[in-house]
């Protein structure tokens, strides 16, 4: 029998453990500066026959994970996309795993569906999108794109797909820039359509898809017999900000009868700030748009919201229903397990509806604008500085630059070396990219927490090593 766990007294224990986490958390070196196979040697080989104290596992967690972790909720981390935890929603993750709904029908947990009808709906207004649009909380911006792909085959093939299997029909072309991200490819991957058929289009001297090249593209393939299905854009792409002319995919996809879908993962929360939706102008003629609050908006992971303008295609692509599933008698009703490919779901709305109830959509946009000025800054600060150069200009809070001292031949070199020592030094956290043939270093504000000082910070360590090398 299992020993009788003093729920009470440890859950205090924990909560008092993450406070302090999360105050003390800038003083840790925002990456995990372990060596591969350090935290393995320190568990036990097989799992114990007999149970453990709560005080035994509890001290182990404390002298392992800690110090192996990379801290994303540190203020200077500056690589990647963030991975926000608003104080608030962290609150609200803990309640909704002592509940631990499987929110799959609404029977099954009601509350939790009807919450999260109304918090992507306050969400959709947030972001200035049109009501046309519903739409659910996927787990991952690769699960919604993934969703929108199958939605793509399904459409194109006359919902046949799902049924007969895609041999015996003309191959499916997906169109998309060459800038975007790798979920995308590997949405094809699992949605049988294979990589060769996602098209990718080079971009113009904005970084945009090059639509004169697009509509060419679509004339080819239609010619040679294959199946044009969609357009997948982009909209603040994760290398360096790349976004594409949205009006103008949108136009495109309409004459050509495509689906468009516009993967906005990161850059969609910059958009509850009204000045920033020039980067998507034309969003309300897409069909079906991600963008996920836990990188920008401060919901802990996993929580990405799929926006799509007809809920009963993507429902026809991806609904299943057993007799053990059906909810009788209850025509009105939604379960958001026919919107997703996963049949269990999490209760994530509590995050959401904690998330803009505990800070507000004024304290939200303060946020993201004091990010956007403080990388802006920092690029600044980075351009008057000899010996570096600006790259590609910030896109809201993501700019690309690199240090050019030395021999010319070996730039590249230098700057993975400058990545790898700031890495090492743990003041702070960046990550490279490659830019058009150039090894570049990628710099993005997003931390909830994060102050102006952080990026004084930034720019302190990023001279000082670099006058080092």
């Amino acid at each position: 029998m299992a020993n009788k766990i003093d729920f009470n007294a440890w859950a205090h224990t924990a909560a008092e453990w993450s406070a302090h986490y999360l105050e003390s958390v800038a003083e840790r070196p925002v990456r995990a500066q372990t060596k591969p196979g350090d935290i393995s040697a320190q568990i036990q080989p097989a799992p114990p026959m007999e149970a453990e104290s709560m005080q035994a596992v509890f001290d182990d967690f404390k002298n392992i994970i800690p110090d192996g972790m990379t801290h994303w909720q540190h203020p200077r981390f500056f690589a990647y996309f963030p991975s926000n935890a608003a104080p608030a929603a962290i609150i609200a993750e803990q309640l909704a795993a002592a509940m631990s709904a499987q929110c799959m029908l609404w029977q099954t947990s009601p509350a939790a569906t009807e919450l999260e009808i109304s918090m992507v709906d306050w969400l959709r207004q947030a972001v200035g999108l049109p009501k046309a649009f519903s739409g659910v909380f996927q787990d991952t911006a690769s699960s919604a794109t993934l969703c929108a792909v199958l939605n793509m085959r399904e459409r194109t093939l006359n919902w046949r797909g799902n049924e007969e299997g895609l041999s015996g029909h003309p191959p499916m072309r997906i169109y998309a820039s060459k800038r975007t991200h790798s979920s995308i490819d590997k949405a094809l991957w699992v949605a049988g359509l294979g990589q060769q058929n996602l098209v990718k289009i080079d971009t113009d001297e904005r970084y945009a898809l090059n639509i004169d090249e697009l509509q060419q593209a679509i004339e080819t393939d239609r010619a040679n017999g294959f199946l044009p299905a969609g357009i997948i854009a982009c909209v603040g792409g994760t290398s360096m900000g790349a976004s594409d002319n949205i009006r103008a995919v949108c136009q495109l996809a309409q004459k050509e009868n495509l689906f468009t879908h516009v993967d906005a993962a990161w850059a969609g929360s910059a958009m509850i700030c009204p000045e920033y939706r020039d980067l998507w102008d034309g969003i309300d003629a897409a069909d079906s748009i991600v963008l996920n609050p836990h990188k920008w908006l401060g919901a802990p992971m996993e929580c990405s919201a799929h926006f799509v303008k007809d809920a009963n295609s993507l429902k026809r692509t991806l609904s299943i229903q057993p007799e053990y599933l059906r909810t009788h008698d209850q025509s009105s009703i939604e379960n958001f397990s026919e919107w997703s490919i996963q049949l269990g779901r999490r209760f994530r709305a509590l995050k959401v509806w904690f998330l803009f109830r505990a800070y507000g959509l004024n304290g939200l946009q303060e946020m993201i604008r004091n990010h956007v000025r403080w990388s802006q800054t920092l690029a600044e600060q980075l351009r008057a500085t000899p010996q570096f150069e600006i790259v590609t200009e910030p896109v809201l809070s993501l700019f690309t630059f690199r240090c050019t001292k030395g021999d010319p031949a070996n730039i590249d070199n230098l700057n993975q070396q400058l990545v790898n020592k700031i890495n090492d030094d743990g003041r702070i956290y960046l990550t490279q990219t490659d830019h058009d043939g150039k090894k570049v270093i990628r710099f993005m504000t997003g931390q909830f927490d994060m102050q102006q000082s952080d990026i004084d910070i930034a720019y302190e360590t990023i001279v000082e090593i670099a006058s080092q090398l």
